[in-house]
């Protein structure tokens, strides 16, 4: 009896403790089973973000990306309001800026100007401004230009005249000079000839502007157009150079050009100011002359920052010619150039 009772009392002494340890098993199961759903959820509902946002956030970046590069390649952008462009490049309120919004009010209003084409601001803008306007036209070849075969200029004057200084000449951004010079001249004359004879011969506009969309988003081809245009402008030079020291009557900007300390003969033409064209410079304003004079355009600029002045229009060429085509550019800096579209 003695030992009955003294084991059902250490029996009895010990349930309170198992039932605390079994119930104390219970809870830490439960809250331990309740985490984990909870992660698991947590868990399933980041993964879903994942699977629905990220084959989203790749392709928004992709399309970023892609339209980034598009926008690099795309040397002339489509036409866009002319205010609307205004607003969105001039939004401060210095003095000079107030002076362009106002030019560009004064030419939406008085010279029916709605829209423009951006152009890319590098240092072929010039070049590049005058020549979409050129071959989305139509423009015809120059008369000169059809005389004789322009690719065959750059070993005239090599072989025939003696300019063996010629090998000098450099591409733009490309650094190129030696004997090589004359096979890259003549594969840039071929593709001025080529391009500009394809395009006069798309009598649709839709089918010229087409055509520009892709030359112009093509920097190799682009870039062999605006070489062959200066070297055709240094040849016009070279002509004229030789007109003036013969006597002869030469348009008024060539005196001008060649009186410059930098440019007295075409030699020195080349190197300080051809050379530099699309790489550390562009056209400065009597050489626009000469380009209008070489492709026989009456070329006009509006130059906002001489709003309020006689220079605000200025023409570029110095002789009546009335069958040369025209073409306008618009200039904030005179240095680079956008081309405006007036409302038909």
């Amino acid at each position: 009896m003695g030992t009955s009772t003294a084991v059902t009392s250490s029996h009895s002494e010990r349930r309170p403790f198992q039932t605390t340890l079994h119930s104390f098993s219970q809870n830490t199961g439960f809250i331990w089973r309740t985490l984990t759903e909870k992660l698991k959820s947590a868990c399933s509902f980041l993964l879903g973000l994942w699977f629905i946002k990220g084959p989203y956030i790749y392709i928004a970046r992709l399309i970023r990306n892609c339209s980034g590069i598009s926008r690099r390649s795309l040397s002339v952008s489509p036409k866009m309001d002319l205010m609307t462009y205004c607003d969105f490049e001039w939004k401060g309120g210095t003095p000079h800026a107030e002076k362009i919004k106002k030019a560009y009010q004064e030419i939406y209003d008085k010279y029916h100007i709605k829209y423009v084409h951006q152009i890319r601001g590098d240092n072929y803008c010039a070049l590049r401004a005058t020549m979409f306007q050129v071959l989305s036209r139509g423009v015809p070849f120059p008369f000169w230009m059809r005389e004789q075969d322009i690719t065959k200029v750059p070993e005239m004057l090599f072989y025939k005249q003696g300019c063996n200084w010629i090998q000098q000449y450099s591409f733009g951004p490309e650094k190129y000079a030696g004997p090589k010079v004359f096979y890259k001249l003549r594969q840039c004359m071929d593709m001025l000839k080529m391009q500009w004879g394809e395009m006069y011969r798309l009598k649709e506009k839709k089918d010229r502007e087409k055509a520009c969309k892709m030359l112009f988003s093509d920097e190799s081809m682009e870039y062999k157009i605006y070489e062959a245009v200066k070297f055709l402008m240094l040849y016009l030079a070279i002509e004229m150079f030789e007109g003036i020291n013969q006597g002869q009557d030469v348009p008024n900007f060539c005196r001008m050009l060649f009186a410059r300390d930098t440019s007295l003969d075409p030699v020195s033409f080349m190197l300080n100011h051809l050379n530099c064209i699309g790489d550390t410079g562009g056209l400065e304003q009597i050489e626009m002359f000469l380009l209008g004079y070489t492709l026989k355009l009456k070329i006009r600029a509006l130059r906002l920052s001489k709003y309020g002045t006689e220079e605000f229009e200025s023409s570029f060429v110095d002789v009546d010619q009335r069958d040369w085509h025209s073409i306008t550019l618009l200039t904030e800096d005179d240095r680079h150039y956008n081309i405006p579209i007036m409302d038909k």
